[in-house]
């Protein structure tokens, strides 16, 4: 009794002291709490967008968002987000319960989240880089009501449009004015001052898998109000209150999200622009004395992959952090960057349904560039075996994660495997004597070539380090004689022209025979979708390089 009550207290005071720290606990006014507290009740309590309604109570005034619209005030995103929640729901036609979200990073995309959420609808955001067959299926397989997009995804919209003629259609982003039809601006304009009708309950936020391998899931995401993974995090990464940060990441997907939650929970200004570039992203940093950086680590090595010239003429000395997640990462670009910005980046492993596991900080990073970092405080990570045993420091097993997500399931009929109270990953891994995590490789990822267990990253990373190659991914390939065997896909560095039988050679002196690639391929560059992932289901139709190896 006496140890527990100790442990909480401990605990306690910890959480308090890093609410503190990052400014989230502050000395506000009586009546500022108050206003938090009706307006997280008017929206139907806690959501993964209440924290717009907060900052609003919080900081009117306060800069919410930057982008090429323009600047908005959390008071005056607040006004619009009830707006457009109005302009929905007066929509002709059946009530709306469900809404799809086709936008790129802008304020009409935040807007129609925050809508949505206080209709007490659920919010699908799907991907930019979806094609018009797959957003058909998606859209009918979520029964989506009405469809927010920017215009320039008409084309894509077209074949949903024809297969659901009782979608109703609201557009966000345009280019050419007028345009037929409502947009967010018309309906926002027209209900200006007026508030939706609360809720029974805040709606849901539906955010897809990556499908890197296979059809996109829709996982579910409520309003976990379990403040210690907040405090977790912010204990992690150096987030601070009313500060500037650069979202670059794309926002329909889980990590990019995730920093609109939390700058929206912390009253920061959140600023972006619908397509990343790489040196518009450094002068928007500079520009705002943005303190944040929001990436996924594909944009960490293009802005690496700058001309040093470049570079030169775009320092950042606001930054305080880089934050990024999503897929592995170059060790070349984050050691390049770390060594130019300083020890800033703070990658972090993350998944849609579990959220924020772990994160390596910028001292993880200059040890082992490739960890995943330490768990969180509150989360427990273990690695197992085929068996649900677990298995001992540095041994390879499967992955799984016990924490509070948020996680209210998938959308389809799918569910999540568990063992003992943690949702297996589906992640392949090995923690170290340090308590550092590493991930390996998906499960479904692992190959058996002539009876031996092969993990590609494993190949993948020996390949990497050579000066000659700029990228490269292995997979598996079906083999009559061995059952599967090692296929590497390769772009080559600028001006270089190392051939098949170097990396073959590179590889055998580094790792066991059955581990050498049997096929080398080289390409102009992987196939990816829109949050920089490789799709590797693409890799063996992609162009070949058009130079000869």
């Amino acid at each position: 009794m006496i140890n527990q009550l100790r442990d909480r207290v401990t605990t306690y005071t910890w959480l308090v002291r890093t609410l503190i720290r990052s400014g989230f606990l502050g000395s506000l006014r009586l009546d500022r709490y108050m206003r938090m507290g009706l307006n997280l009740r008017r929206h139907g309590g806690a959501s993964p967008v209440s924290g717009i309604g907060l900052a609003a109570a919080r900081a009117p005034k306060g800069l919410a968002l930057v982008d090429e619209a323009g600047e908005l005030t959390w008071g005056e995103l607040d006004a619009r987000c009830d707006a457009l929640a109005v302009g929905l729901r007066e929509l002709p036609g059946a009530s709306v319960n469900t809404v799809a979200i086709l936008c790129r990073n802008h304020r009409g995309l935040i807007e129609s989240l925050a809508a949505t959420s206080r209709l007490g609808a659920d919010a699908v955001l799907l991907n930019t880089g979806f094609a018009g067959p797959q957003l058909a299926d998606v859209l009918e397989r979520e029964g989506a009501d009405v469809l927010i997009a920017d215009d320039e995804f008409e084309a894509v919209i077209a074949p949903a449009a024809d297969r659901l003629p009782e979608l109703r259609r609201v557009h966000a982003w345009t280019e050419t004015s007028p345009v037929s039809g409502d947009t967010t601006y018309s309906l926002i304009d027209a209900n200006l001052g007026r508030r939706p009708a609360r809720p029974e309950r805040a709606g849901r936020i539906v955010l897809l898998t990556s499908g890197t391998t296979g059809a996109p899931k829709g996982a579910r995401r409520g309003g976990s109000t379990d403040i210690a993974s907040l405090a977790a995090m912010l204990d992690r990464i150096p987030w601070r209150a009313g500060e500037s940060t650069v979202i670059a990441a794309p926002i329909f997907h889980a990590w990019g999200f995730g920093q609109v939650a939390i700058s929206a929970t912390m009253t920061c200004t959140m600023i972006m622009r619908r397509r990343f570039d790489p040196e518009a992203t450094l002068d928007l940093v500079r520009e705002h004395e943005a303190t944040g950086l929001a990436v996924v680590p594909v944009m960490l090595e293009r802005i690496m992959d700058l001309p040093d010239e470049v570079l030169d003429t775009h320092p950042m000395p606001s930054l305080r952090f880089a934050t990024a997640s999503g897929s592995r990462m170059r060790t070349d670009a984050l050691v390049a960057f770390l060594d130019r910005f300083g020890d800033v980046v703070y990658n972090s492993y993350n998944a849609t349904e579990a959220g924020l596991i772990s994160t390596a900080t910028p001292e993880d990073l200059r040890v082992a560039p490739d960890t995943a970092g330490r768990p969180l405080t509150g989360t427990s990570v273990r690695i197992l075996d085929d068996d649900d045993r677990e298995l001992p420091t540095g041994e390879i097993g499967r992955i799984v994660v016990a924490n509070n997500s948020g996680f209210d399931g998938y959308t389809t009929a799918d569910t999540k495997a568990f063992s003992d109270g943690h949702m297996v990953s589906g992640d392949v891994g090995r923690i170290d004597e340090n308590g550092r995590l590493f991930v390996v490789g998906r499960d479904d990822e692992m190959i058996v070539s002539g009876g031996e267990n092969v993990y590609p990253l494993e190949v993948e990373q020996v390949i990497g380090v050579l000066d000659e190659v700029h990228e490269v991914v292995v997979i598996g390939v079906d083999d009559e004689k061995f059952g599967q065997r090692l296929a590497a896909y390769v772009v080559r560095a600028p001006q270089t022209l190392i051939g098949a039988d170097q990396i073959r050679q590179h590889v055998k002196e580094q790792l066991a025979g059955f581990k050498v690639p049997r096929d080398v391929h080289f390409l102009d560059e992987l196939p990816r979708n829109a949050t920089g992932k490789i799709l590797k289901r693409d890799l063996q139709s992609a162009t070949p390089e058009r130079k000869v190896s």
